[in-house]
């Protein structure tokens, strides 16, 4: 377990801007697991409060799948009102918040999803929805944008839809690429895109003391526009500490609407 909420039951020696009762979150060390328990222990340069009215389950549902989607879409592609964005795999987590994101931010989201998941992405913000499994994705695109292509694309899925990103991106555009690399030719040079690859995780072992800050930063930023209405969690279910292999189970399956949080 990565992705925690709880309150604070003590501090250590030296440490600032918390005490016992603070009610925190925050997204673990990859190296060093250990949230799916009663105790966890954390850096605190890396730990976020959570407001007042929002919930433990709430703020736990946020971490690995807002935080990589914030850092794609807000630290590294810096989208602004106006600009037209392709969110892939919007009924997932990063997806899901991606959308909420640019939405926040005054873009035009297009996202892609399977037909049972139009509403849900719809709901969350979606402008226009593509069906990948029947459509040609990267047509569809370009005639919603009068050929244009999107100035930037949240790539989720696989390197394959990385590629079609590329390809989706109009000249100057910005791609975030968080499950794989797409192919780079003399055509995406020509077209002066921008890529960055987005590995949210990498700050804690980085010893890069500006990287790990700063996922206490967007991690505070995420949860105040939770607070303010702004961002829907997603969490679809609920559960115990029993109920966590069936619930990794189906996150495995990829059939997850949003975020499962457990709650122990």
């Amino acid at each position: 377990g990565l992705d925690v909420a709880g309150t604070v039951d003590a501090v250590g020696p030296d440490t600032e801007g918390f005490e016992s009762g603070d009610r925190v979150y925050y997204h673990g060390d990859l190296t060093r697991p250990g949230g799916y328990a009663e105790w966890a222990i954390t850096t605190a340069h890396t730990t976020a409060k959570i407001p007042d009215g929002v919930e433990l389950a709430t703020a736990a549902a946020i971490p690995c799948a807002g935080l990589t989607a914030y850092q794609g879409l807000i630290r590294r592609l810096d989208v602004q009102a106006g600009q037209t964005v392709w969110v892939q795999g919007g009924a997932g987590g990063v997806g899901g918040f991606g959308i909420q994101l640019c939405k926040a931010r005054g873009a035009t989201v297009i996202t892609t999803a399977s037909p049972g998941n139009h509403d849900f992405v719809k709901a969350l913000g979606a402008d226009h929805v593509i069906d990948y499994n029947r459509e040609d994705v990267v047509a569809q695109i370009l005639e919603i944008t009068s050929g244009r292509g999107v100035d930037a694309v949240q790539a989720a899925v696989d390197p394959t839809t990385a590629d079609e990103g590329i390809r989706a991106l109009a000249f100057g555009g910005a791609i975030s690429c968080i499950a794989g690399m797409p192919t780079l030719d003399e055509d995406t040079f020509a077209r002066a895109i921008s890529l960055h690859k987005i590995s949210l995780g990498a700050a804690h072992p980085s010893n890069n003391r500006e990287a790990q800050l700063d996922l206490a930063r967007m991690a505070q930023e995420m949860i105040g526009m939770v607070a303010a209405g702004q961002i829907d969690p997603m969490i679809e279910q609920r559960t115990d500490l029993a109920g966590v292999p069936e619930g990794l189970a189906q996150l495995e399956t990829r059939h997850v609407r949003g975020k499962i949080v457990a709650i122990l």
